[in-house]
């Protein structure tokens, strides 16, 4: 008998500690797990201007401020956030496996994606671009890479786009993080760097002496937040957070403050339509 009574007990401390690791009241939507006040959330940590994590530890950049925003809407403060690297070839797999609340990392909106994830906004819109060195005046477009060493991040589609549709002898190069590719570029290790231009912007701001932009961008790039796929209602908090964003101003304050020295032009803020 003092087993039987035992046994319940036991198995609703160990709900409430599931629970309580897991961020939230777990019930499968966003708002659930934003509960108790807390919510992980997946961001770049070597974008500057975008998700970057500084030598204090503290992280800046526009994404941050948009996962701010977001995680206030929902009743989650910044102290209640727990920031998680979301690299191009884990974001799918941090979503789908619970590892992360959302998602808000250069994340471009694909058909593809979208089979695993749901995405919320977009919240940005760039284009694909070209990153070199200062001083060299052989690469001024994706056709000119032929015969060069082009780099990007293991998980991108970016530089395999420019081999197929520009420079067929182009020879792909793959780090983990953009940070190498832009280490590798300024040892001559590779010539070029490719991603969203909004990205290489905010090294060239870092390394104006070093690096530039070259040509135009080639590409549409849509920014959205990710999050589970079968929850609807969260993609449609996330939604109403991104608008209130823009309408009251904060999300053209935010880009100012985190991309404005960029050499880039700051866009308009795109029409939510994933929703």
């Amino acid at each position: 008998m003092l087993l039987r009574r035992l046994l319940p007990a036991t198995a609703v401390v160990a709900a409430l500690f599931s629970s309580a690791a897991c961020g939230g009241a777990d019930d499968g939507t966003l708002e659930g797990r934003a509960d108790d006040g807390n919510l992980t959330i997946g961001i770049r940590f070597d974008q500057p201007g975008l998700a970057q994590r500084r030598l204090d530890g503290k992280f800046v950049g526009f994404d941050v401020d948009v996962a701010k925003y977001v995680a206030a809407q929902l009743g989650v403060e910044e102290k209640g956030i727990t920031w998680k690297e979301a690299r191009s070839a884990d974001r799918e797999k941090l979503i789908t496996e619970g590892a992360v609340d959302f998602v808000v990392a250069t994340y471009s909106i694909t058909d593809k994606r979208k089979e695993q994830v749901a995405f919320a906004g977009p919240y940005f819109q760039t284009g694909q671009g070209l990153l070199v060195r200062f001083g060299d005046t052989e690469i001024t477009d994706p056709a000119h890479l032929d015969g060069k060493r082009l780099c990007s991040v293991t998980g991108s589609t970016s530089a395999q786009k420019v081999k197929d549709q520009f420079a067929n002898d182009v020879e792909l190069v793959e780090y983990g993080q953009y940070s190498d590719c832009v280490t590798a570029l300024l040892a001559a290790k590779v010539d070029a760097v490719t991603t969203d231009e909004v990205i290489l912007a905010g090294y060239v701001a870092e390394n104006p002496e070093l690096l530039k932009l070259v040509g135009e961008p080639f590409t549409t790039e849509r920014y959205g937040v990710g999050l589970r796929k079968e929850d609807g209602k969260g993609r449609a908090d996330v939604n109403a957070a991104l608008e209130k964003m823009v309408s009251t101003g904060e999300w053209r304050a935010a880009l100012e403050r985190n991309i404005g020295q960029a050499d880039v032009e700051l866009p308009e803020p795109p029409e939510v339509t994933e929703k």
